[in-house]
């Protein structure tokens, strides 16, 4: 399954229509087809779609079983160590980006760390497929 199947299904198993979904998160009903077709990837709305699927973001990019499913207790418990050094980042009172002094609220740090677990699987990913077409 991947991530465009996963939305589907549970855009469904709510008994959402396209348009209720796209309404609820802000966005144009083609968008929500776009991301069910796999052709664009939510990747500025995945927040707002597992708050309103109340499951873990890492389950709709399928990095993760349902949170109902005991394989992902094991999963949570690896998750928290994160590393040090980003903990650290994430703490300081003030973040440059673009120029601009930024603080941030700890709901702030915590949508830079999901973004941050994002980017470190797709990267993951990435590299595994490489391997595996470096082994064929």
């Amino acid at each position: 399954m991947n991530t465009a199947e996963r939305l589907k299904m549970l855009r469904e198993n709510k008994k959402l229509s396209q348009e209720e979904v796209a309404k609820l998160i802000g966005v144009d009903r083609t968008t929500i087809n776009k991301y069910e077709s796999g052709s664009s990837k939510p990747t500025r709305k995945l927040q707002e779609l597992a708050k309103l699927f109340n499951v873990p973001i890492d389950y709709i990019l399928c990095n993760m079983a349902h949170p109902n499913n005991p394989e992902t207790q094991l999963y949570k418990e690896k998750a928290i160590n994160e590393p040090k050094d980003l903990k650290k980042f994430l703490d300081q009172t003030e973040i440059m980006f673009d120029g601009e002094i930024y603080n941030l609220t700890p709901e702030e740090k915590e949508m830079v760390m999901q973004s941050l677990k994002v980017a470190f699987y797709a990267a993951k990913r990435a590299n595994k497929r490489k391997k595996d077409a470096l082994k064929k």
